[in-house]
């Protein structure tokens, strides 16, 4: 009995190595491939001739991309806020929120006595000039009539070159404020004017209100059509950042919508805190979807260059890179590691790792996996 059962034991075994052979058979014919290496070697008659699909490389133009968040604020040369000259009374109001004005639009009128005494100092500088130049005149008939002194003459001159620069002081004084001191009258109240175009977008004009010279600004102009767009780029990604590139903004409250600029400037050191470096771009608003203080995804785009672009599926991934097959002889295919640069449409563009010229398999390559 003993030795029956050993006999079966025997049989079975022989049974299962006969039927893994016959199977490994079969399989090594199915496959009917050899690998050396990184190199594969198929029979020209194989099956598997049939099952996967060659491709030539292709080099297409390419922008590598750098995305990071960015904050809109306003262009300081276009963003001015406006607090009284002089200490005084508003007697008016000229604006109202979210207007529309250009440079030297009447913003609000206040009545200053240090505006009064400015104007004083200027009629003042006007008539001693005037009565300078009298002097002058007298002076020099004198000297021509031989009964004047030449020591008199040019103390006139000098009093004269005194009084025309106390007088240009007083009149640039005025101009400061867009005042024309020719047109002026003493005693009127002064007219604030808005220093550059754009819209209103802080207005605490209240009528009738006293305000000291050192008080808060009362009116803020900003013309939004341009804004700057601040991003912090990481230290790793700067270098693919240069001015004059261009850039996409995506706005979480506008889904879809692309807001173009290029970049304005990049700053020189690197915030120690966070390894990060400000990048400041301008972007057109005329429609003035930007909002300041809007947050927004900044998609920095490189200058365009050639890069090798092949089909997704020509992608394999093994345990620590991807890769490819790359034909180098008649049915021979060579596994070559790849860097993926990005994958998008479809397509997969690759930084490193293949050049143009080559043919890969781009369908079925996992069949030689």
């Amino acid at each position: 009995m003993k030795y029956q059962v050993q006999l079966q034991v025997v049989l079975l075994s022989s049974v299962i190595c006969f039927t893994a052979c016959k199977n490994k058979d079969v399989e090594n014919e199915v496959k009917g491939y050899h690998v050396k290496g990184d190199t594969v070697y198929i029979g020209s008659d194989n099956i598997l001739t049939s099952k996967i699909k060659l491709s030539d490389v292709e080099v297409e133009p390419y922008s590598r991309e750098v995305i990071t968040a960015g904050t809109v604020q306003p262009i300081p040369t276009q963003f001015a806020y406006i607090a009284p000259p002089f200490s005084g009374r508003i007697v008016k109001s000229y604006i109202k929120m979210g207007q529309r004005v250009s440079a030297n639009t009447p913003l609000f009128e206040i009545n200053s006595p240090d505006f009064t005494s400015a104007q004083k100092d200027f009629y003042q500088a006007h008539s001693a000039k005037e009565l300078v130049q009298k002097e002058l005149k007298r002076k020099e008939d004198l000297i021509e009539n031989g009964v004047g002194s030449q020591k008199e003459l040019e103390e006139a001159l000098s009093a004269l070159q005194i009084a025309e620069k106390e007088y240009e002081n007083a009149h640039a004084a005025l101009l400061v404020f867009q005042v024309t001191p020719e047109n002026m009258v003493l005693g009127q109240s002064l007219i604030v004017r808005s220093p550059i175009s754009g819209n209103v977008i802080g207005n605490n004009i209240v009528t009738g209100q006293y305000i000291k010279d050192d008080s808060e600004p009362i009116v803020t102009i900003a013309d939004l059509s341009q804004v700057w767009v601040t991003a912090q780029v990481k230290e790793k990604d700067i270098r693919f950042i240069h001015e004059e590139d261009d850039i996409e903004m995506h706005i979480q409250a506008y889904p879809g919508k692309i807001v173009k600029g290029k970049v304005f400037h990049i700053e020189e050191a690197v915030d120690e805190a966070t390894r990060s470096i400000k990048v400041l771009s301008v972007c057109d608003n005329k429609e003035e979807l930007l909002k300041i203080g809007m947050y927004t995804t900044v998609h920095f785009l490189d200058k365009s260059s050639g890069f090798v672009h092949i089909p997704e599926t020509a992608l394999l991934q093994g345990e620590k890179y991807s890769y490819v097959y790359v034909l180098s002889a008649p049915d021979t295919y060579v596994r070559t590691p790849v860097e993926v640069e990005v994958s998008k449409n479809g397509k997969a563009v690759i930084a490193e790792g293949l050049g143009s010229g080559s043919k890969i398999i781009s369908e079925g390559g996992y069949y030689l996996k």
